[in-house]
């Protein structure tokens, strides 16, 4: 896999999971608890988050990535 490829995917992660922070901050304070949106975009939050840590466990685990010291 391509290393630009791989950095990619990681920040599109990221990335969505920044979105559905602030969807969720931005449903909280409109919706004002009125409706399920704040808690269906903060579970996409989590959801992404915990398919982040599988995917880089997963890449680890194949040698797809090497992980190493800070600064190395």
């Amino acid at each position: 896999m391509n290393d630009s490829l791989k950095i990619l995917l990681i920040v599109a992660f990221l990335l969505l999971i920044l979105w559905n922070l602030g969807a969720g901050l931005y449903y909280m304070l409109v919706d004002k608890g009125e409706t399920k949106r704040t808690v269906n975009a903060l579970t996409k939050r989590i959801g992404l988050s915990v398919a982040l840590i599988l995917l880089v466990v997963l890449a680890i685990w194949m040698g797809w990535i090497e992980p190493h010291g800070v600064g190395g």
